[in-house]
């Protein structure tokens, strides 16, 4: 018996279907901008699916581009244009920013009700304290997919890998707040394999491809592959791995996210959930 594979396509599909209903009830037209700085390739890529699918969805889609030498100056100035506008619902600094730029700052700058990537302070504060706010679409998206399979996470153990600010501990908070009884491990916790074969609900989020072995997983737990790491294969093409040794944890899991068509689609379809949540917030503030 092999898992079941969980569809990230599939699931933000249902999840886009929502989110239409909903816009056909506003009286306007939500607004996303994506800032990004630089030219890695690969962020242009993920920053043109998300633009590309507020266009589909109907939402006032743009893209702030700055070089990769602009200054953290003026990428604050940008933000601050961007918080000032009325036609603008959601703010999205792409990450990872240039090296000379101090991203907790940037992320500092943004104004908290429309950081519809859930970074800022303010917003982590409220998701730890069990508050309303804008939560990281990564692991929103994870969760939906978790509770797709599960509804009630109420007394699971669910063991998180990574500690990152976007996914890893916001993962943490979202699983307590569904009464999951949660152990967060990180790439250089002592006896991780231990941890993680105790876990009903496994989300790895490291970006270390082949990290998590098929007899790291308790038979029939839900396994959420956060990671996407480029490597080369044996004929010099380059490929998507995930944190979690797919061949291997499909023979043992419940239900398994695969790499890519996983998390990815999930994470795109709550940034707009999120954008949609922040205009309607803003709106009702506003009148």
């Amino acid at each position: 018996m092999t898992a079941n594979i969980l569809d990230g396509h599939v699931h933000a599909q249902i999840l886009i279907d929502s989110i239409e209903t909903e816009l056909d009830r506003l009286s306007h037209v939500p607004g996303l901008a994506v800032v990004l700085v630089g030219d890695d390739p690969a962020s242009h890529v993920y920053v043109q699916s998300k633009v590309r699918m507020a266009g589909r969805l109907g939402l006032r889609g743009e893209v702030e581009l700055l070089p990769h030498d602009a200054s953290e100056a003026e990428l604050l100035a940008v933000i601050a244009t961007l918080n000032a506008r009325d036609d603008v619902d959601g703010i999205l600094v792409q990450l990872p920013l240039p090296a000379h730029i101090d991203a907790l700052r940037v992320m500092a700058a943004v104004d908290p009700s429309k950081d519809v990537d859930g970074l800022h302070a303010l917003n982590a504060g409220r998701l730890f304290h069990g508050d309303d706010a804008l939560v990281p679409c990564t692991p929103l998206g994870c969760l939906r997919l978790i509770k797709s399979i599960r509804p009630d996470l109420t007394g699971c153990h669910a063991v998180v890998i990574g500690s990152s600010n976007i996914v890893g501990k916001p993962m943490a908070a979202l699983l307590l707040k569904e009464q999951a009884t949660v152990t967060q491990t990180h790439i250089h916790t002592s006896g991780i394999a231990d941890i993680c074969r105790q876990a009903d609900i496994l989300v790895s989020a490291v970006g270390k491809a082949g990290l998590v072995r098929g007899d790291w997983i308790k038979p029939q737990a839900i396994v959420i592959d956060v990671g996407t790491t480029r490597v080369k294969t044996a004929d010099g093409r380059t490929t998507l791995r995930g944190d979690v040794l797919f061949d291997e944890a499909v023979q043992v899991a419940g239900a398994i996210t695969p790499v890519p068509r996983g998390v990815g689609p999930m994470t795109i379809a709550c940034l707009m959930e999120n954008t949609v949540k922040a205009a309607k917030a803003r709106r009702a503030r506003l009148h």
